[in-house]
């Protein structure tokens, strides 16, 4: 099991325990932990090195926030990202991987399954986007008593910076997305969503895209299930430009910007399932202890 890992029975979205879980003290007795008010999902892909101080930098980004947080790293089959990344676990930043790269959508599906937090946030490991967003966010949500807050590269007070031919094809993608679904948003595909913890257990129950996409299946499960307040905030975006985009990968969101149309509309697919949460993450993530354990021997024998 990985550093880091919440022990047997703690309240992720796929398991029913307490808010509150018990500790022992030296000298004291029994006591709860605060409750956690914020879940951060951070899935890391060929971060390598970079991933231990972008989680110090998120750490201390949250610290302002005045919330009682957790962070919640998902490593997508990366030996060397896994290895680094667990020499910052601590008891509130868990660290857990699997050993096949299974795509962005699999691995925050997998993350939100373990968190905790009332508000969840998804989050690049980049930190293209600064993570000191996180608590205007957070005002945000709550002075419009939103369900969720969308990160949005073309808010009018966003600072981005990065070149004109990603913004040509974000442009033409969210084109896209305007004609074929009734998202009142402006940009779905910026790394930084907040949402409320009943939001997330709603998508989980049906949602299906494994890679880039998730992010629209996701606001369009919202939507479709009559969470309509959604709002975009500011951000602030600097392109290291070490993303894994290329033709294969748009190809990929285009293919499941297609298949989430066809299931909400025509075949309307996500309204007659039935499975809840658990049983479809169940199915989806096989047994979370070995795949886990895969990756530290993985990440042992490359450290060798």
């Amino acid at each position: 099991m990985s550093l880091g890992t919440a022990p047997a029975g703690t309240d992720g979205l796929a398991v029913g325990a307490s808010d509150h879980v018990p500790v022992h003290v030296e000298g004291r007795p029994y006591q709860a932990k605060p409750r956690t008010e914020l879940s951060v999902i951070v899935p890391a892909y060929r971060d390598g090195e970079h991933i231990g101080p972008n989680l110090e930098r998120l750490g201390r980004a949250l610290d302002t926030t005045g919330l009682v947080w957790e962070v919640i790293v998902i490593v997508d089959g990366d030996a060397v990202t896994y290895r680094h990344a667990r020499a910052f676990a601590t008891e509130r930043v868990q660290v857990h991987g699997y050993q096949a790269n299974r795509g962005k959508g699999f691995a925050l599906r997998y993350g939100m399954t373990m968190a905790r937090g009332g508000l969840i946030t998804i989050l690049d490991s980049d930190m293209d986007i600064a993570p000191e967003e996180i608590g205007r966010m957070v005002r945000l949500l709550r002075l419009y008593e939103a369900d969720v807050v969308v990160g949005s590269k073309r808010h009018p007070l966003s600072r981005v910076h990065y070149p004109w031919f990603r913004r040509f094809q974000s442009a033409c993608y969210q084109l896209l997305v305007r004609l074929l679904f009734r998202v009142n948003v402006r940009d779905t595909q910026t790394g930084l969503k907040l949402m409320r913890r009943e939001v997330a257990r709603r998508v989980l129950r049906v949602a299906l895209v494994k890679r880039f996409a998730f992010d629209l299946e996701l606001l369009a499960l919202a939507t479709r299930f009559g969470f309509k307040r959604i709002i975009e905030a500011p951000v602030q975006i600097d392109y290291h430009f070490t993303s894994t985009t290329n033709p294969r990968a748009v190809f990929r969101v285009l293919w499941d910007t297609l298949a989430i149309f066809y299931r909400l509309r025509i075949r309307r697919w996500y309204d007659r399932r039935d499975a809840p949460g658990l049983i479809a993450m169940k199915a989806a993530l096989p047994n979370r202890i070995v795949l886990e354990e895969q990756m530290e021997a993985v990440a042992l024998a490359e450290s060798a």
